[in-house]
């Protein structure tokens, strides 16, 4: 996202004519829910964890996402998990629970804040005829950055868990473990209590997935693709990246005889998903296949909360056959200590 220039931004904070509908138009936040998750954090449960739809919606509707007022600089909180048609903070289908959450942040550039604080400095320094320390220019920030506030610009941005409690995981359509342990500590402080730790397998990823390139074989139903990262385990070590190319070539396989394991693979699982396989257990740039979402193309877009609901089913229950495919060709989750 790239801002207006910073003149335009001092006079948009200064309360001076409004900018135009264009940059407006570009902080607005499309509400529409992608229902096709693309990237996966998974967690699992370590303990035995049951959820009640209604009883789920009231746990969250304490912590309802509302807009930053005045004075806020960011808000997070639960919105519609079917987003502006939806009409529940939780949408549940087949034993399955959506649930999304919204975040709302001030946008204050860096430059804007020091150019005014540095004014300021220069001001008061001038008039008393002193140096201030760095305790009054703290202070003075902070003012600064509350004077601002009401007249900046709001970002939104969500995030969305997917709960299955047949296999008993949560996923989170997103690649930052950061972001998708903030939507958990919020579920957590929802429901009091929630017994879950990252997904970890028995063997390490990189060992089996080094395994697969080095035997050309991947268990069914996946199939090794075109890309590879190889890194050595030491932080001396070198990491060597390979996109399309035939991963079982002598210039990939010497990389693995000297050492280098497989930390990240490009994988198909049969003809539904494409994804990138970590060692760390994420699950990056998911993609269902065209063939594949076609699937609910007889429900047609008329009734919006119909195909919705569709892609849902068909989306949930492709991820847990994904899930339990993956668990059982990576040897197992690593036992509950």
């Amino acid at each position: 996202m790239k801002y207006a220039s910073s003149l335009r931004w001092d006079r948009y904070l200064c309360g001076l004519p409004e900018l135009s509908n264009d940059l407006h138009c570009a902080f607005n936040f499309d509400w529409a829910l992608i229902m096709w998750f693309k990237n996966l954090t998974v967690y699992r449960f370590n303990k035995p964890f049951s959820v009640d739809p209604e009883a789920l919606e009231k746990s969250l509707e304490d912590f309802t996402f509302s807009p930053c007022s005045s004075q806020d600089i960011s808000k997070f909180g639960f919105s519609n998990a079917l987003g502006k048609k939806g009409i529940s903070l939780v949408h549940s289908a087949s034993g399955r629970h959506l649930i999304c959450a919204t975040k709302e942040e001030k946008i204050l550039p860096g430059q804007v804040i020091k150019e005014a604080l540095e004014d300021k400095v220069a001001q008061i320094e001038a008039e008393e005829d002193r140096k201030l320390a760095k305790k009054e220019k703290d202070a003075m920030k902070e003012e600064i950055i509350m004077t601002l506030l009401p007249r900046a610009f709001t970002r939104r941005s969500q995030i969305h868990a997917l709960i299955i409690p047949e296999i008993e995981m949560i996923l989170v359509d997103s690649s930052s473990a950061a972001k998708s342990e903030e939507l958990l500590a919020l579920l957590r402080k929802a429901l009091g209590s929630l017994p879950i730790i990252p997904l970890s397998f028995k063997t390490p990823i990189e060992s089996q997935l080094t395994e697969w390139v080095k035997g050309n074989s991947t268990p069914a139903p996946f199939i090794m693709q075109d890309e590879a990262e190889l890194k050595t385990d030491s932080d001396e070590g070198g990491i060597v990246r390979f996109k399309q190319q035939n991963l079982t070539e002598d210039e990939v396989l010497a990389h693995i005889e000297v050492g280098k394991q497989v930390h990240k693979l490009a994988l198909h699982f049969g003809q539904s998903i494409a994804f990138l396989m970590q060692s760390d257990a994420g699950i990056k740039r998911l993609k269902f296949s065209e063939e594949f979402r076609a699937g609910n193309d007889e429900v047609g877009t008329e009734d919006p909360m119909a195909r919705l609901d569709a892609d849902f089913a068909l989306m949930g229950s492709e991820l847990i056959a994904l899930m339990n495919s993956l668990v059982e060709a990576l040897g197992g989750v690593e036992d509950t200590i």
